[in-house]
């Protein structure tokens, strides 16, 4: 991603958590950068990694805190399939007026690339809608869903 739409991406993400009351500490937003700069998921472990480099005394305790904030801002979301993290592209792609806080999680699934690992955030309400509807038929409410599909890429499958 480009640096001047990081930092775009970052201005929005500290003017959205103003709004809710919250502060997207200079930490906070170190973290948020590694996210929405990694090419692929990131794991806690690597962003520790990078974050070292920023923070000599940077620990797990540290990105664990720094992410559970992103996760309950609706910034960032985990790939529970590959234990890593992914800036969410309903904030990006709205990043003004973006309501995806965990309160107001907006419907998205992920599509995993089983060869080289890219993983796509896609938005598609009926996937939502249908998987509510095949929950309420076996009587379960469902509060919240992520869909996880691997598969192989465009980029994969024409190589």
């Amino acid at each position: 991603m480009a640096v001047q739409v990081v930092e775009n991406l970052l201005d929005h993400a500290a003017a959205a958590c103003l709004r809710r009351g919250a502060q997207l500490t200079e930490l906070r937003r170190q973290v948020l950068r590694l996210v929405l700069e990694a090419e692929q998921p990131v794991g806690a472990y690597a962003l520790l990694d990078r974050l070292k480099g920023l923070r000599a005394g940077a620990a797990p305790p540290t990105v664990y805190r720094a992410l559970d904030f992103l996760r309950e801002q609706g910034l960032i979301h985990r790939v529970e399939r590959l234990n890593a993290y992914v800036g969410c592209i309903e904030a990006a792609a709205h990043p003004v007026d973006c309501h995806c806080a965990a309160e107001h999680d907006h419907p998205h699934q992920f599509l995993i690339c089983t060869r080289c690992g890219a993983t796509e955030e896609i938005s598609d309400p009926p996937v939502s809608r249908a998987l509510e509807a095949a929950a309420k038929r076996q009587g379960f409410a469902l509060h919240r869903a992520t869909v996880e599909a691997e598969g192989i890429c465009a980029r994969c499958g024409a190589a």
